[in-house]
């Protein structure tokens, strides 16, 4: 039948895609970094899930259908982890979130029995329904949080793009497992999540794959005409200007409220021209980090002063523009690589040797 075809191209094109895409990036996986080795068991996981994703027949049995089965079991959570990579170049697999993946992981290998068959018996997957939707909720809420500080300006819009799409289509998934049980798979229900798995896999190769003009003109980036070769940007050097006078003359980074839409107001230009500037010239790829490169300096500034000596490192925080000790530390660990009590007392230590070596000797 034609729907049986359908439903076997659909999940045959889903995997291949998605594991066409994993083997390219995890080649590039030093330059990418975690998201090209979190997509490789993800990849595996959305394959496995699609392979047995069928209220048909056409599906792998057998050991093929057991570890498709179990690598199913895993999707949501690296689907959560690599989205976190994607949106966030600060993102790390520790904490709460690696926790609550560890908790997930250990749910879903109860439940398909790799710890024996009589614990497999047990309804273990409703345990991962409230998890899952904790899950979905923060992703959500990550996403949307941090759009407006987001000074990349394509990974800016797809925040909005992934949250509804993809947060959505769990959302459903789940909500579906709640209502209907997990035995639900309908064939239109079944088949809608593959393509939209399918879409994604053509996406993200599209997103992976490059071409290359002289692949079928042999024509080398050398000789292209003049005409043909990209224009170098022009640089709006009055808008740098009004950002030099911002940041180093009003120096209005010492303002812990500051948002980016304020910045923008007080920039006098459009939100993309302001995040283009800060991105591209500056290589910020957050208006958080950009407005602490500044705070940071400031701060060392005041660590290494004399006339700061007896300052007490919540008001050198509070002086430099930070809202909090804790954000304080995070931020000048993040530059300087250790604590502001460490780089103070080295510039003490510094400081005195440099003024000892210059006291005039004894002389006769």
């Amino acid at each position: 039948m034609i729907i049986d075809q359908l439903d076997v191209a659909v999940r045959a094109g889903a995997a291949a895609t998605l594991l066409l895409s994993a083997a390219l990036l995890l080649r590039q996986w030093r330059r990418i970094g975690l998201p090209a080795l979190l997509l490789a068991p993800l990849a595996l996981c959305l394959t496995g899930f699609v392979l047995g994703n069928t209220p048909l027949t056409l599906k792998p049995d057998g050991p093929v259908g057991a570890a498709a089965r179990v690598l199913s079991g895993f999707t949501v959570i690296f689907l959560w982890w690599f989205c976190l990579s994607c949106f966030d170049r600060r993102f790390r697999v520790r904490g709460p979130v690696l926790v609550v993946g560890l908790i997930w992981g250990l749910i879903a290998a109860l439940d398909r029995g790799l710890f024996g068959a009589a614990l497999g018996q047990w309804e273990w997957s409703r345990l991962l329904l409230p998890l899952g939707f904790a899950i979905v909720g923060h992703l959500v809420w990550r996403l949307l949080a941090e759009r407006e500080d987001d000074l990349i300006q394509q990974r800016h819009d797809a925040r909005v793009l992934t949250a509804v799409g993809l947060g959505g289509m769990l959302f459903v998934d789940l909500s579906a497992d709640l209502l209907f049980g997990f035995d639900w798979r309908p064939l239109a229900f079944a088949l809608s999540q593959n393509l939209m798995i399918l879409i994604f896999g053509l996406w993200l190769a599209g997103r992976l794959l490059t071409v290359r003009p002289e692949a079928l003109t042999f024509v080398t980036n050398a000789e292209r005409t003049p005409a043909e070769a990209p224009d170098p940007g022009v640089r709006d050097a009055a808008l740098h200007r009004r950002l030099t006078d911002l940041m180093e003359g009003e120096r209005v980074f010492l303002d812990p409220e500051l948002t980016f839409a304020a910045f923008v107001a007080r920039m006098g230009a459009s939100e993309r021209a302001v995040r283009t500037l800060i991105n591209h010239e500056l290589g910020h790829d957050h208006f958080r980090s950009f407005l602490n490169h500044y705070r940071v300096a400031e701060a060392r500034r005041r660590l290494s002063a004399p006339s700061h000596a007896e300052d007490k490192l919540i008001a050198v925080a509070l002086d430099s523009g930070f809202a909090s000790l804790a954000s304080f530390n995070r931020a000048f660990r993040a530059v300087e690589g250790c604590a502001p009590s460490r780089y103070r007392a080295t510039a003490r230590a510094a400081f005195s040797t440099k003024a000892g070596s210059e006291e005039p000797k004894a002389g006769f």
